[in-house]
């Protein structure tokens, strides 16, 4: 990214988890320039995953494998304690089920994205970051890992030469520490496009954002993500691509 200050020089990706069987996939595929593809186990269907990937790869998005806890029934968003071999090799598998699914389509996978409580827990938890961080070192170590700035995971990446993407959110409320709030506090969610629109862009050219609070703190992101399952999803993502493309800040995944 460029230097602050200057938006015209800057360039940001954006992101939004798809294949989740909820949200309008296609709509949001018109706005990002990176798919979290989900992999099955917490959402998605074989058959739901290679249409995703086939529309992503044609509308020229690159695909990540959102990875997650084998946890449909709770949507991926409540913490297990799996084992670590037991958590790399779930994350070895979704990675593998989804690259496959992208080869099909004539794609391929090229970053990997924990999702939900997997997401949140490995900002803190040493030995899930460390289990998912085992999983991208065994299929090669070449996949980035995208998190949290500061993370637990993105240190253990970068300790073991993974390359990884910083990611920022537009609609969800941080902590002052630059942790999420969580879904079930007061906060966590952001609802007014208008409002979205205008926190990232200040959170690109800035490099901040308003924590719940009311402090300032920073946050170094190379990546935003849309979430594409959340009421208004596709009018807050086209408010942000509009607002970033009047402060001149181009959208790429490069």
């Amino acid at each position: 990214m460029g230097g602050r200050g200057r938006t015209t020089d800057l360039v940001i990706d954006l992101n939004a988890d798809l294949g989740e069987g909820v949200g309008d996939d296609e709509a949001m595929l018109e706005v990002v320039s990176s798919a979290n593809v989900a992999c099955g186990f917490h959402a998605g269907t074989p058959a739901e995953l290679i249409a995703t990937c086939r529309s992503a790869a044609d509308a020229g998005v690159r695909i990540g494998a959102q990875v997650s806890y084998p946890d449909r029934s709770g949507f991926g968003r409540r913490f297990m304690d799996v084992a670590p071999d037991d958590l790399t090799a779930d994350v070895i598998y979704q990675i593998g089920a989804l690259d496959g699914i992208a080869r099909a389509v004539g794609a391929e996978v090229s970053y990997v994205k924990p999702h939900g409580a997997l997401y949140n827990s490995i900002v803190k938890h040493e030995g899930q970051a460390d289990a998912v961080v085992a999983a991208i070192v065994e299929l090669g170590g070449s996949l980035p890992l995208m998190g949290l700035p500061g993370s637990v995971s993105l240190r253990r990446a970068a300790q073991a030469g993974i390359p990884f993407i910083t990611e920022a959110f537009a609609d969800r409320g941080y902590r002052p520490d630059g942790t999420l709030v969580p879904r079930t506090e007061p906060g966590a969610v952001l609802t007014d496009s208008g409002e979205i629109a205008r926190r990232v862009v200040g959170l690109i050219a800035d490099g901040t954002v308003t924590a719940v609070d009311g402090s300032v703190i920073a946050v170094d992101a190379e990546s935003v993500c849309l979430h594409g399952d959340t009421p208004g999803a596709v009018a807050h993502a086209r408010a942000v691509r509009g607002a970033l493309r009047e402060a001149g800040i181009s959208i790429s995944a490069d």
